[in-house]
């Protein structure tokens, strides 16, 4: 068996799969039989002849590079695509209540909050491949499902559901600077939860519209949509709220992230005040309601409302009073943001070394952070920009990863 056919042929099943095609629709795809991709598949035929490699790879939506080139090959793999996006883009655009089918069972609350469980795992673990791949589906069923609940509980909780499908739909597309549709998943969140006079459900809304509109330079009205929801759940919450404790601290750090983004410094150090506070409220760290919640963020953030503020001296030194070991209880995705802040707090200081040492690190914890975001791709640029000899080699190797030209 030829090892080139061989890479090839696993290639094309991946991306078949990954694209939920099974095998005789594919076939059909390719006018061809489905022997013929079993053959593809198992490395037994060539698909180097370029007219139909070219046509397999237009069916499968990649560049034909992908199934013959290792490098690119792994870095697409590594990555959420233009066509995943496109299905969550679609995947907002259904409207079930529109066309109740009779006789349609909606899903169980109980399967959709398994998938959430595993989403929310998923993105903790910045596994976004994976969410990428199962949250059209996610968000079908949580449409379908708050649009034929019934009873108070049970509204709620298809509602909540919804709201934190929209929610992780933002999230990550704002990850990767989709910001347009992050913002259609947002603003339907906040459709949803507006309603509901929800607390719970209109804070994660608040958040995802909040962070929506930093990305679109309106800083001033994420602010003031963050403040007016804390200034709500204040007057409503008791004392030792271990429900909306954690989701009230979470809208004054997004706060401070959105007034460091404007240069504005007392805002954003009040806001983070704010967040201490809660946190002494609270008590230990709190991961419950998808939502990581402790000392440890508090002081991620801070981190990261420096970085914004360009105050990379005072990032480093804030950096030095944080225990390393409060950072290490973080969850992957928290980790190595703080990290890729750390990145960026190294390089606005001119410390390229421990730049590269923090980026590297991240990147060993969370590979699709790096290999993947536009803004790790940012730091990686700047480092090759400014490193030589054994250092820039190990920014080469890892830009070659993440498919950033030297």
């Amino acid at each position: 068996m030829d090892d080139q056919a061989r890479d090839v042929g696993r290639r094309v099943r991946y991306w078949r799969q990954r694209r939920d095609i099974d095998r005789q629709r594919f076939a059909d795809m390719v006018e061809r039989s489905t022997s013929w991709v079993d053959k593809v598949e198992k490395g037994e035929r060539s698909l180097l002849r370029l007219p139909m490699l070219e046509r397999v790879a237009e069916v499968l939506s990649i560049a034909p590079e992908v199934l013959t080139d290792g490098p690119k090959a792994r870095q697409a793999a590594g990555c959420i695509d233009a066509v995943e996006v496109q299905a969550i883009r679609s995947a907002l655009g259904q409207y079930p209540s529109l066309s109740r089918s009779a006789g349609v069972k909606p899903p169980a609350m109980s399967r959709v909050a398994r998938q959430l469980d595993y989403l929310g795992q998923a993105w903790i673990s910045s596994n976004f491949t994976a969410v990428a791949h199962q949250l059209p589906v996610l968000i079908h069923e949580a449409q379908v499902l708050a649009a034929t609940a019934t009873g108070d509980v049970d509204v709620r909780g298809a509602r909540r559901a919804l709201v934190m499908s929209y929610r992780l739909a933002s999230s990550m597309l704002l990850k990767f600077e989709a910001n347009q549709v992050a913002w259609l998943a947002a603003d339907r969140a906040m459709q949803i939860a507006l309603p509901t006079d929800d607390n719970v459900a209109l804070a994660r809304a608040t958040r995802s519209v909040a962070r929506a509109m930093t990305s679109s330079g309106q800083e001033s009205d994420a602010i003031a949509a963050l403040v007016s929801m804390a200034d709500r759940m204040r007057s409503e919450m008791t004392v030792g709220d271990r429900d909306q404790l954690p989701l009230f601290g979470m809208l004054f750090l997004a706060a401070s992230i959105a007034a460091a983004k404007v240069d504005d410094h007392s805002t954003a150090l009040m806001m983070h005040e704010e967040a201490e506070a809660v946190v002494v409220q609270l008590g230990p760290e709190h991961r419950s309601h998808y939502t990581v919640f402790g000392s440890a963020n508090v002081a991620a953030h801070r981190l990261a409302a420096l970085v914004r503020l360009r105050e990379f001296g005072r990032a480093l030194e804030h950096a030095a009073t944080v225990d390393p070991a409060v950072v290490r209880a973080l969850p992957p995705e928290r980790r190595a943001n703080y990290l890729l802040d750390m990145t960026s707090a190294h390089t606005g200081a001119g410390n390229y070394s421990d730049a590269t040492v923090a980026l590297t690190e991240a990147e060993r914890l969370a590979p699709q952070e790096v290999r993947c975001r536009p803004l790790a791709h940012g730091l990686l640029r700047a480092l090759l920009s400014n490193t030589s000899g054994a250092l820039a080699g190990s920014v080469r190797t890892m830009a070659l990863r993440a498919g950033v030209e030297a």
